[in-house]
């Protein structure tokens, strides 16, 4: 197969992944408004998956009709009374103001469990594992002693395995164990895992040229500077090798991504806002659509399936913290409108209402415009 060939395929591959994982997260999305509004006895029209044109009906039995669209970019729910005033006593503008407000906001919920849910397995039963991968043994070290080779990759110590999303690192660990014996996990390039026990420098014989166990990047070992600072530029993510946790303990790690995730959302949303308004011809410092494509291929193919799945995890609570934003015609904006009208009474009318909307829905089709524009030329580039 050609090179031409195999791209067009690994690009064919990564679109309709992208597709897919963009089409679980918005009908989740939308299945929390569906199962809200039917709870609260609001007339649900159609729950449709993608978007019109109609391809095909695929249950209109009761009250509801469920769909499939051509369109294979999410999916939808309409409901009686959702875009104006209706005479049915079960449709959504005649709904109570609570009841109004947790249909639409149930998306988001939904979006940030399936994101809980997701950090959550991967921390219980697939978790990767970072370790060190060193080109040189210093000679005399305690990795010379032991029998660490270069290829080797140490992938524990003292039989902890070592997050690939974040925590402690195992090189920190190595340090703060100088002086004592440990057992490092090694995979050997031919795949064996071997448990060596090593007895690791003592502190006042760790300098800047003799680590506490005595590895470098290049082989053979540089005679000086050696052993790297905090940032070691060879600790990477061990392809293949996963560790599990208890489930309790899987639970505090899932809400602590879950919440480190928001934190790196709300940054990037604060660095778009700080982007448009002082410097709106610079690439911004977030992705579009485009751009989120490209990033799920690359994580699928360079880091494999449960890196792939983690990302998942980050597009949902994204989708959750972007759809709560008060702009129409977001979740969160129809929430400001409702909570204005009924504030205001008849104060405020239809047309009002229906310009609201408009001007927020050109808002984020001029922002994604502008945000796909530096996507592409990111291509080019």
């Amino acid at each position: 197969m050609t090179d031409a060939l195999t791209g067009a395929l690994q690009s064919a591959i990564t679109l309709v992944l992208f597709l897919l994982i963009l089409g679980v997260l918005v009908v989740v999305h939308e299945f929390g408004h569906f199962a809200v509004a039917r709870l609260a006895g609001v007339r649900v029209l159609e729950f449709g998956i993608g978007f019109p044109p109609r391809a095909k009906v695929l249950r209109s039995e009761g009250e509801t009709l469920y769909t499939l669209n051509w369109l294979p970019i999410g999916g939808f729910v309409k409901l009686e009374g959702e875009e104006g005033s209706s005479d049915d006593p079960r449709a959504f503008s005649r709904a109570p103001l609570l009841t109004r407000l947790l249909i639409l906001v149930a998306g988001v919920v939904m979006n940030l469990l399936l994101a809980f849910l997701i950090m959550f397995a991967i921390a219980w039963v697939a978790n990767p594992t970072r370790g060190i991968q060193f080109g040189g043994v210093q000679p005399g070290s305690p990795a010379e002693q032991a029998g660490l080779q270069r290829g080797d990759t140490i992938v524990s110590l003292n039989g902890q395995y070592y997050d690939a999303y974040g925590g402690m690192s195992l090189v920190e660990d190595i340090r703060e164990h100088a002086g004592m014996q440990v057992t490092l996990g090694v995979r050997h390039p031919d795949g064996r895992l071997e448990q060596v026990p090593v007895t690791l420098r003592p502190p006042d014989k760790v300098d800047a040229e003799h680590g506490a166990l005595g590895i470098c990047s290049d082989t053979p070992c540089p005679a000086a500077g050696a052993e790297p600072g905090p940032n070691v530029i060879w600790t990477a993510v061990i392809t293949g090798h996963y560790f599990s946790r208890d489930p309790v303990s899987a639970l505090a790690v899932a809400g602590d991504r879950t919440g480190a995730a928001f934190g790196l959302i709300l940054r990037g949303l604060g660095d778009l806002a700080s982007s448009v308004l002082s410097n709106p011809t610079e690439a911004p410092p977030v992705q579009g659509p485009v751009g989120i494509a490209i990033g799920v291929g690359e994580v699928f193919w360079k880091s494999g399936a449960i890196d792939t799945l983690f990302l998942a995890g980050l597009l949902s609570a994204n989708l959750a913290l972007v759809n709560i934003l008060p702009l129409p015609p977001l979740d969160g904006g129809r929430m400001f409108v409702i909570l204005v009208k009924s504030v205001a009474g008849r104060r405020v009318s239809i047309q009002a209402e229906r310009l609201t909307y408009l001007v927020g829905a050109g808002v984020i089709l001029a922002l994604l415009l502008w945000i796909t524009y530096f996507d592409i030329a990111r291509i080019g580039q």
